[in-house]
């Protein structure tokens, strides 16, 4: 048995939040300081760092301090790995969701009648 969260759950758990999903989209542009991923956020330097500190153990970022900057870096290869296990299921729940409609379809067709 497995302690903890198994590593897809914690990169699907980090997706879960949006102010997270938006540092993501901040860092496809390329490494980027703290300070300027927290400048768009209402929020405290602690509260920024509670949600790297997220991302960093789902491991969707790398931080590194040089000097007295500290840099974001995106790391793709857990959102490919979800991406994966999404595209695995998409069409088992595209067929249940067709046999869901067709019986949608047989009940609605026997309240007409």
């Amino acid at each position: 048995m497995q302690n903890g969260p198994d590593e897809l759950s914690l990169v699907f758990q980090a997706l879960a939040d949006p102010t997270r999903r938006e540092i993501l989209s901040r860092l496809r542009g390329g490494p980027t300081t703290v300070g300027e991923l927290a400048e768009p956020f209402a929020m405290s330097r602690p509260a920024i760092s509670q949600h790297l500190k997220v991302l960093e153990r789902a491991g969707l970022i790398e931080r590194t301090a040089t000097a007295q900057w500290r840099t974001c870096t995106l790391r793709t290869e857990p959102l490919d790995e979800a991406s994966a296990w999404v595209e695995r299921h998409r069409g088992e729940w595209n067929a249940r969701f067709d046999l869901l409609d067709e019986r949608l379809r047989e009940l609605k067709g026997q309240t007409d009648a």
